[in-house]
């Protein structure tokens, strides 16, 4: 009879260990998400400043600048990691346009200002680029714990689904905007 008691101690704390592991997990991927959204939102308020910069030296390029600001627009309302990086592609596309103007306009590249932000939003795109491979390195480690047996059983009863990547669509977003000092 001990030993029976024994079994289902270990059953019972086995099983609140592997729990408490899936709900670790959930709350790094939750965290590592945050992050992310702390750069983006970093980036996108380094966009209106670029804007006016570039609209006192390039201003009849309307098209271009309302690109820029339809596209922060719609990465600032997108929801979870699916949507959020086809936006950013769509702003990283946009910003691209934006720089390309650097070089029809070399007046803007001697405004300071421009300079200096072209350099913050290279630094933030770094960020980015980190928290996006920490947050998919986070979700590997708990899409992995949901799916292995026997935590499978366990995340499937409690509710943990496996988490979406945040990946990009297609090779020019990896690189982000190109930022040129030249």
């Amino acid at each position: 009879m001990p030993w029976v008691l024994i079994l289902l101690a270990v059953i019972v704390f086995a099983t609140i260990g592997m729990y408490n592991s899936l709900v670790r997990l959930r709350v790094r991927v939750n965290g590592a998400w945050a992050d992310i959204d702390v750069q983006l939102k970093r980036r996108w308020e380094l966009i209106p400043n670029l804007l006016e910069t570039v609209k006192g030296s390039a201003g009849h390029e309307r098209e271009t600048l309302q690109a820029v600001i339809d596209a922060r627009n719609r990465a600032m309302s997108a929801q979870g990691p699916s949507e959020t990086a086809a936006a950013e592609g769509v702003l990283a596309g946009a910003l691209g346009k934006l720089f390309a103007l650097s070089e029809a306009y070399p007046e803007l590249r001697a405004v300071e200002a421009f300079t200096g932000l072209q350099g913050s939003l290279d630094e933030v795109e770094g960020a980015v680029q980190n928290a996006r491979r920490y947050y998919n390195a986070v979700v590997r480690d708990y899409n992995t714990k949901t799916r292995v047996f026997p935590t499978n059983l366990l995340a499937g009863v409690t509710g943990h689904r496996p988490q979406e990547f945040f990946t990009l669509d297609d090779e020019r977003q990896r690189e982000g905007p190109r930022v040129s000092f030249s």
